[in-house]
């Protein structure tokens, strides 16, 4: 696994209510270089906007990486590093009082590319010092304030 390139991946995923419209923000760091992304839906949840974020960032990734992966997110973040999301697979993605994982589609699709690379999250404190973190929160929000800019469809 030495070969492979470290890359830092900090996330960020916000909503204007909850449900309401939604926005995340992901900044991908490799060595010098970084690049932040962003994007947002009409009528989603925080945690959607949160899992997203991981999704977007992983899945621009080329080739198979160690990933370092930095949320405010106690939902992605515990979900990986509590075995939850191994659990909830094992299970045919139904949680231990039978009922069916929320946004399975999303854990899903990050199982997937948590598979693809290496990855370790981290939990981070949000709106703190954290100077990426808080970056991520302004591209978030600034998606969202996109969406409302638009046409309504």
């Amino acid at each position: 696994m030495g070969g492979l390139k470290q890359v830092i991946l900090y996330t960020d995923g916000a909503c204007s209510g909850n449900p309401g419209a939604g926005g995340w923000g992901a900044i991908l760091t490799y060595g010098e270089h970084s690049r932040e992304y962003s994007g947002g839906e009409r009528e989603t949840t925080n945690n959607r906007m949160e899992l997203t974020a991981i999704i977007e960032g992983l899945s621009r990734l080329k080739y198979p990486c160690r990933v370092e992966v930095y949320s405010d997110s106690a939902y992605a973040v515990n979900a990986f590093n509590e075995g939850w999301v191994e659990a909830w697979r094992a299970s045919g993605w139904r949680k231990a009082d039978g009922k069916p994982v929320l946004n399975a589609e999303l854990w899903m699709r990050l199982d997937e590319l948590t598979h693809e690379h290496t990855v370790t999250f981290h939990k981070v404190k949000g709106h703190a010092d954290d100077e990426r973190n808080n970056r991520c929160d302004k591209l978030a929000r600034d998606a969202i304030a996109a969406l409302g800019r638009q046409d309504p469809q």
